[in-house]
């Protein structure tokens, strides 16, 4: 268990001034950059850093995982969102000698048609919106335990005659002792800024400093994985219910965590449940409790070919699907 103190002891130098430069709630766009993209990640609750799966999807995730992926690997993912958005994503990865993994990938989400109307209710027409995301990242295993990426991001998004452009790029460095069941990651998400704003006010994009572990049991076929996100918004009021002037520091702290559990019966099979605080608090607040912050899914790998499925709430509306199938060429 020394890798997992060591591990806990780094989080706790990392976060702790977090706790002394905690921003304030800021407005932020391209918000569909949080949105799943791996099937096994999004049973484990949505986000998930230290999956050491051979799952290219999870350059999304985490660039240091693609270190773990197989050589010439093809990934395509499909989620189901609110009723008439269409939202996916796919992934490649490559070896680059040893060490070196080579990954691109996309993400979009459709929202359809939409009239449009003016302040006075007269529609104009239709109109179509869009956001996207094509990345290239690179991994590399720089000890037997550690490995270090970087993925860079193109992101655009389209609603109506409006458009905006930004680049943004995530790091994340992963820790691995597969002897002891143990992996580590620290990750930060969507650093950059806008190269093309809406209007004239520029925006910002949601950076996210997560930090996460996963844990095998010794003598059980169960490992457990805890994410920690938005380490750099202790004071956000938007987890909770804005009449209420303050909240209690230990409901702060929780709504920030991730909890999942994976059975993994087999290396070929495996099931996994997860719960998500903060998304349980925001669909709570939303009027719906049936389900909130839970997850499910289930997967199957084998020698060529594996297919993830889950199940989660991101909308009171309705629930939402994760398919994801990859194919090693």
């Amino acid at each position: 268990m020394r890798p997992f103190f060591l591990f806990i002891t780094l989080v706790l130098l990392l976060v702790c001034p977090s706790f002394m430069m905690a921003q304030n709630e800021s407005t932020t766009i391209y918000n569909f950059l949080r949105l799943p993209t791996s099937a096994h990640a999004t049973a484990l609750g949505g986000t998930n850093i230290s999956l050491s799966d051979d799952d290219a999807s999870l350059l999304f995730q985490n660039p240091s995982l693609m270190s773990n992926a197989s050589d010439r690997s093809i990934n395509l993912g499909f989620f189901t969102y609110m009723q008439g958005i269409k939202a996916g994503n796919a992934a490649w990865t490559m070896a680059q000698g040893e060490r070196g993994t080579w990954g691109i990938g996309a993400q979009f989400v459709g929202y359809g048609s939409m009239k449009e109307m003016t302040v006075e209710g007269v529609e104009m027409g239709d109109f179509s919106a869009l956001d996207m995301a094509i990345c290239g990242g690179y991994s590399y295993t720089l000890t037997d335990h550690l490995a270090g990426g970087a993925t860079g991001k193109f992101v655009y998004s389209k609603y109506g005659p409006y458009t905006s452009v930004a680049l943004a790029v995530d790091l994340g460095i992963n820790y691995l002792n597969a002897d002891k069941g143990f992996s580590g990651s620290i990750v930060v998400a969507n650093l950059g800024g806008q190269v093309k704003a809406f209007g004239n006010t520029r925006e910002h994009l949601p950076i996210d400093l997560r930090v996460g572990f996963t844990q095998q049991l010794a003598k059980a076929p169960i490992r457990f994985s805890v994410t920690m996100v938005d380490l750099t918004r202790w004071t956000s009021r938007s987890y909770y219910n804005p009449s209420r002037e303050t909240e209690k520091a230990g409901r702060i702290l929780l709504n920030h965590f991730i909890v999942g559990v994976d059975i993994v019966p087999m290396d070929l099979f495996y099931i996994s449940a997860g719960y998500n605080f903060r998304r349980a608090a925001e669909l709570k607040a939303a009027g719906s409790a049936h389900g909130a912050g839970l997850s499910f899914g289930a997967g199957l790998n084998l020698k060529k070919f594996s297919l993830g499925l889950a199940y989660a709430k991101y909308h009171v509306s309705m629930p939402s699907f994760m398919i994801t199938a990859q194919y090693h060429l």
